[in-house]
């Protein structure tokens, strides 16, 4: 609830919305934008539902904070994940602040950064976390590869 001003009236009206589940969640985002094109898609919370959440495309999302060294180190690496990919329509590598934008999806849960999940396209309510391996160019595209539903480049080791 966020009224110019606040009486009873007001009040009134807004439980009364809220019981009838008339109102939208205030989501907080940085601005949507206006040019996403580079490798590396750029997430905001009001972009989630249709990035990551889209049923047509894998999604890894890398959620950062910007004075995080751990994420700082990860960026070059991350940026290259983002080339090397960024042939496959139906893959998309996006990257989100975590501290300037909400995650409405309880099933992404952030608890340290950076922290990683591929949402692959048929379940998007069960992302996968990425855990354990190294954040470098070659486990991050053995993860891709291991989750992805639809690749169309030939595996280069056969």
């Amino acid at each position: 609830m966020e009224p110019e001003e606040f009486d009873s009236d007001v009040l009134r009206q807004f439980v009364k919305a809220f019981k009838k589940g008339k109102l939208k969640p205030i989501v907080k985002s940085q601005p949507v934008p206006k040019n996403n094109k580079g490798p590396v898609k750029v997430v905001v919370g009001k972009t989630f539902d249709t990035i990551v959440m889209d049923p047509k495309n894998d999604v890894l999302i890398e959620f950062y904070a910007p004075w995080c060294g751990h994420c700082k180190k990860l960026e070059p690496v991350y940026t290259e994940l983002g080339k090397k990919y960024k042939n496959e329509k139906n893959l998309v590598i996006a990257k989100m602040d975590a501290t300037a934008n909400d995650v409405l999806s309880e099933r992404y849960k952030v608890e340290g950064f950076p922290t990683i999940y591929f949402a692959p396209r048929d379940k998007k309510n069960n992302p996968i976390k990425f855990e354990g391996g190294d954040r470098d160019l070659e486990h991050l595209s053995k993860f891709i590869e291991e989750h992805a539903t639809k690749l169309s480049r030939t595996k280069e080791e056969l």
